[in-house]
C-alpha cells in the first residue's frame, strides 16, 4: 500500500500533555480566504451549474466576495474584537486593492494561498510548482514587509512535492491536511514543516457549495462542534478553525448566522479559548519541542 511517509501513525489520546498561552486549552482561530479567479477560464466555485465561458453568473457571484462579503465579514470580526488569518492570493494585491491591507491594518496574519484560485498547483511539475511558490511569496513579502510563515494551497491540491517545495521556500507551517485535531510534525526532504489543522468539515464551501446546507445549519454545526471540543480540550489541548470564504458567509443572510455562531463561541468558551492565528498557533507549538 502507497504511503506518504510525511507524518506516523499517533493516537491523539497518547500524546504528550499540553497547553496553549495562559494554560488555555482549545485554540480557535478564523481563516478568511482572500481569493480572485480568473474571467472566462479557470476554476471556481459555483452558485449554480456554469454556462459556456464567460460564465457571468458565477464569475459575479465570486467577486461580490472581495467588492462586499468580505467587507461585511471584517466589520463583523472588528465588533466582535476577534483575530484572523488572512489566506491571501498574492494576485489580490492588483485585482481588490485594499482588501488585504485592511486586514494587515487590524494586526491580522498574512498567509500564502497561491497566486490566484483559478488554478492548482498539485498538477504542475516541480519547476513550475516552485515558480508559482516563488512567486507569490515575493509578492507578499513585497506588500506586506516580511514572508508569510504558512501556507494553503489554492483548492488544498498538492503534489507529491508540495510539502518539500514549501520549507525549501522558507515556511514553517502548512494548512492543507485535516487529518487532525493537533499539530503535527511532517518529514520533507530538506527538514520538518508543521501541519496546522485546516477544517474541511467547518469550511464554508464543502459545506454550502457542496453539500448544499444553508448558513443556519453551518453555523448550529459550528457551535455544536465547539461545544464538544471544548468540554474534549479539558482532557487534550486542541485547535479549532473556521474556513470561510466573502462570497459565501459574507452574504447578509448568512452572516447573521456566523454572529450567532461566533458569540455563542465568546460567550461559552470562558477562560479556556484562545481566539489566535494559525500562524501563533505554529509559534506556540515550535516553543513546546514536542516531537
Amino acid at each position: 500500500m502507497l504511503s506518504h511517509n510525511r507524518y506516523p501513525y499517533s493516537a491523539i489520546t497518547e500524546r504528550p500533555d499540553f497547553s496553549w498561552p495562559d494554560g488555555k486549552r482549545l485554540a480557535v482561530y478564523l481563516g478568511i480566504n482572500l481569493e480572485c479567479f480568473a474571467f472566462g477560464e479557470g476554476l471556481g466555485a459555483e452558485l449554480a451549474p456554469g454556462g459556456p465561458q464567460p460564465d457571468v453568473l458565477n464569475y459575479a457571484w465570486r467577486d461580490y466576495g472581495n467588492r462586499v462579503g468580505a467587507w461585511r465579514l471584517l466589520d463583523l470580526f472588528d465588533r466582535l474584537g476577534l483575530p484572523t488569518t488572512a489566506l491571501v492570493n498574492s494576485s489580490i494585491y492588483l485585482e481588490a486593492p485594499g482588501l488585504a491591507e485592511a486586514f494587515r491594518a487590524r494586526g491580522d496574519e498574512i498567509a500564502g494561498h497561491g497566486r490566484t484560485n483559478a488554478e492548482r498547483q498539485g498538477a504542475m511539475s516541480e519547476d513550475d510548482e516552485r515558480a508559482l511558490i516563488q512567486e507569490a511569496t515575493h509578492t507578499l513579502t513585497q506588500q506586506e514587509g516580511s514572508p508569510p510563515k504558512g501556507w494553503l494551497s489554492p483548492w488544498i491540491s498538492q503534489s507529491h512535492l508540495t510539502p518539500d517545495l514549501l520549507q525549501e521556500a522558507g515556511y514553517e507551517y502548512l494548512l492543507d491536511w485535516c487529518h487532525d485535531d493537533q499539530p503535527v510534525w511532517m518529514a520533507t526532504r530538506g527538514g520538518k514543516i508543521l501541519s496546522v489543522p485546516y477544517p474541511q468539515e467547518l469550511n464554508d464551501i464543502p459545506q454550502i457549495v457542496g453539500r448544499k446546507r444553508e448558513g443556519a445549519e453551518f453555523c448550529d454545526m459550528i457551535i455544536d462542534a465547539f461545544d464538544v471540543m471544548l468540554e474534549e480540550s479539558a482532557r487534550c489541548p486542541l485547535v479549532m478553525g473556521l474556513a470561510l470564504h466573502g462570497y459565501i458567509m459574507g452574504q447578509p443572510h448568512r452572516a447573521k448566522h456566523l454572529a450567532r455562531a461566533l458569540r455563542h463561541m465568546q460567550s461559552a468558551g470562558g477562560g479556556a479559548v484562545w481566539w489566535t492565528t494559525a500562524g501563533k498557533i505554529n509559534d506556540h507549538y515550535r516553543q513546546l519541542d514536542l516531537e
